[in-house]
């Protein structure tokens, strides 16, 4: 009762077994001097059968489950898990992983990391627009346990910019706020909302808040991130030429006449004649009430056989290739295009949001790496 070691038990369990066989048999077969019968003899083993189905041995840790709300690939691929509920304790995981070669339809050789202390594990470096697979599983007393599902992640298809949002483009403060770390935006709608809506029907003017990036792009292809709050009135995410963006956007814009201007088309329809040769000096795709707004031109979902609106993914993607002037937009999670527009590239553009009415976006946060410190305690490496 007293063996705690499993392999030790089954030796020892085997040898007791037969010493007990042997005085069975040598109890059977006992006959005393008189002949006398013996009593019947009653053993109470209940506290034994009890300590033997409480024998608990270390169990190999269960598969690991992997958080797909958590796990996601950007500037680097960020792996998330979990064990399951009822699983024996890891003392530390091994991730392996390896790219799809598209060309012949098969699959590299694994690659594998060693050792991995927390639930979460960063990979650097992976190449842009590809497919990696991913696993995990868990290592304990026992040995390893079983691998997790694969899961497939898709990179980006062009290398991700990094830029913050600018807070001396002179938007209005009393409307858009920015947050401290410059990666998210809120737009308040305030009075100026409510006087619109009163004369909403009497050829008011509502103008959009206008909020850029801190960046200038000369060329190349970038692709960046941001998540769009499902509830916001009207937001506006693309690209443009600072000047004109500026230029228009401190402009007011007649809502009771939306033909005189459509944003998504990136200039004035009343002036198509003069511009039909000239791409647009900025794209935007247009998001309200957690759809997306499909411009002229796009092709019909099944979802909306009119082909009007698209549901908001959690994550909008925008690529921009600078010398071919294309804006693309993605689902960022599935990588599904949404939409891909022309812009005018003669000269620097940024990345541009703009809000009518409340709304909230926020930038994708590039994977930051949090080297983990190591201490030992009664030999057993623990990581904080």
């Amino acid at each position: 009762m007293k063996e705690t070691e499993q392999p030790c038990f089954v030796l020892a369990a085997k040898q007791l077994h037969e010493r007990i066989i042997r005085a069975i048999d040598s109890v059977q077969g006992f006959r005393s001097a008189s002949c006398a019968p013996l009593p019947p003899i009653k053993l109470d083993v209940s506290r034994e059968l009890k300590l033997l189905t409480e024998l608990n041995f270390v169990r190999a840790p269960d598969a690991p489950v992997i958080d797909t709300q958590r796990t996601y690939a950007y500037d680097q691929i960020y792996l998330s898990w979990r064990l399951p509920q009822d699983s024996a304790p890891a003392w530390h995981y091994t991730i392996e992983y390896r790219k799809i070669d598209p060309k012949h339809k098969t699959l590299k050789l694994w690659q594998r990391r060693e050792e991995v202390w927390s639930l979460s594990t960063i990979l650097e470096g992976p190449d842009i627009d590809s497919v990696y697979v991913l696993r995990v599983r868990g290592y304990n007393k026992a040995g390893y346990g079983e691998y997790s599902e694969d899961i497939y992640l898709h990179t980006p298809p062009a290398p991700v910019l990094n830029f913050f949002l600018d807070s001396s483009c002179g938007f209005p403060r009393d409307r858009l706020v920015v947050s401290k770390d410059r990666r998210a935006v809120r737009s308040v709608p305030g009075v100026p909302m409510l006087f619109a809506a009163e004369r909403l029907m009497s050829s008011c003017h509502i103008s959009m808040e206008l909020v850029l990036g801190d960046v200038a792009i000369t060329q190349g292809r970038y692709y960046w991130e941001c998540s769009v709050d499902p509830s916001s009135y009207v937001v506006k995410v693309g690209v443009g030429q600072e000047s004109k963006l500026q230029e228009l956007f401190q402009m007011p814009q007649d809502v009771v006449s939306p033909s005189r201007y459509d944003p998504d088309s990136g200039h004035d329809s009343g002036a198509e004649d003069a511009t039909m040769d000239t791409s647009p000096s900025f794209c935007f795709l247009t998001i309200g009430m957690g759809k997306i707004l499909q411009p002229h031109g796009a092709t019909p979902t099944s979802r909306d056989p009119l082909g009007c609106t698209v549901p908001l993914p959690p994550r909008l993607g925008v690529c921009l290739d600078y010398e071919k002037g294309r804006v693309g937009f993605c689902d960022a999670v599935s990588h599904r295009s949404l939409w891909e527009g022309a812009v005018d590239c003669s000269g620097p553009v940024c990345p541009a949001f703009c809000f009518i009415g409340g709304g909230a976006l926020q930038l994708q946060e590039l994977v930051s790496i949090k080297h983990e410190r190591r201490v030992t305690i009664g030999g057993f490496a623990k990581a904080e």
